[in-house]
């Protein structure tokens, strides 16, 4: 009852997947907390700076409960609180106008420098690798990645794209319809077709939720298989990725840590386009639907899988192209 309204709208897109991508998950879960401190008038007895992260706690919890945060945003909001006990020890103590302020900026700060200018920079040294005549195969939907193909185009380089997606999310789709719309010749495989499609591919290039500490790449489920395919073939993987996106913390399988989806999203084997208008709904004619009925029978709906470091090639960062396996570095 004590929430923001703001934070609970967040959490229902969230939770509907109107929000994905981390990326766009992060920002705007960013944005929402510097609103939350801007509002944020602390009790008579207490200080801004002292009662703020009581404050956020809750918000955070929320959240949390609503859908489990990806590795990045973990690293934002630990970030965040490090921000805010630096606050607390200033010396001299910041006034309340001061402390709200610095915070908001900070936070500004963050998402312009590691986040959006970030990706410009990432677009730029990716820029190098690219080619006339390269055939790129890309997996689901990256933002940074898809920066990147437009920005390709724009410079004139006459390149192809194959854009291989699977259910049930199908977001490669939306890449596609916005690379089609830029004039650029693409084709569209699903996951299974994999070593069809990487034929006549030169290089493969895909974004990451998350680089770990033993150059692992944490991605959206399927990634794992496109990599280790393309280094079946000696094709190139490049991965696009922001340092704030390198996590302390080492995963060898996709079991660990992992995020579920929801299982009834496996059973509607018809266009998404059909079921985006009854998302809730299952078709009671699916060969599924009583799956729930069946005591030996359980679906298993993993959002994310893990790519070992040996099947990638190089990261794209925007402190320049680094091999997987410098991410300790790079995040000290």
């Amino acid at each position: 009852k004590d929430l923001h309204p703001a934070v609970l709208q967040l959490g229902l897109y969230f939770s509907n997947h109107k929000i994905v991508g981390s990326n766009a998950r992060c920002v705007a879960m960013l944005e929402i907390f510097s609103k939350v401190i801007s509002e944020h008038k602390p009790p008579s007895d207490a200080t801004f700076s002292r009662h703020i992260q009581k404050h956020l706690d809750p918000h955070i919890a929320y959240l949390l409960s609503i859908r489990p945060m990806s590795l990045s945003m973990r690293e934002c909001i630990r970030w965040l609180k490090k921000e805010m006990a630096d606050i607390v020890e200033e010396d001299p103590p910041l006034s309340d106008d001061d402390a709200r302020k610095r915070l908001t900026e900070r936070i500004g700060h963050f998402i312009r420098e590691r986040i959006t200018m970030a990706d410009q920079l990432i677009v730029q040294n990716g820029l190098q690798k690219i080619q006339d005549g390269d055939v790129i195969l890309t997996y689901a939907k990256s933002s940074v990645v898809e920066s990147l193909l437009l920005e390709t185009k724009k410079k004139g380089i006459d390149f192809k794209v194959i854009v291989v997606d699977s259910r049930p999310l199908f977001e490669g789709k939306h890449l596609l319809r916005r690379l089609v719309a830029a004039g650029i010749d693409c084709s569209y495989h699903l996951l299974s077709s994999v070593y069809v499609a990487l034929k006549s591919v030169t290089k493969v290039i895909m974004g990451a939720h998350a680089l770990l500490n033993n150059g692992a790449v944490y991605s959206r489920i399927g990634s794992s298989m496109v990599a280790m395919a393309a280094s079946d073939k000696q094709i190139p993987v490049m991965i696009c990725c922001e340092t704030y996106k390198f996590v302390n913390r080492t995963q060898v399988d996709s079991f660990v840590l992992n995020e579920l989806g929801n299982p009834d999203e496996l059973v509607d084997t018809k266009s998404t386009l059909t079921t985006q208008t009854a998302s809730n709904s299952v078709d009671e004619n699916a060969v599924l639907a009583s799956w729930r009925d069946q005591p030996d029978l359980r679906l298993l709906n993993l959002l994310y899988d893990v790519t070992p470091s040996k099947y990638i090639t190089l990261v794209v960062t925007e402190v320049g192209l680094i091999p997987c396996t410098s991410a300790p570095v790079v995040s000290r």
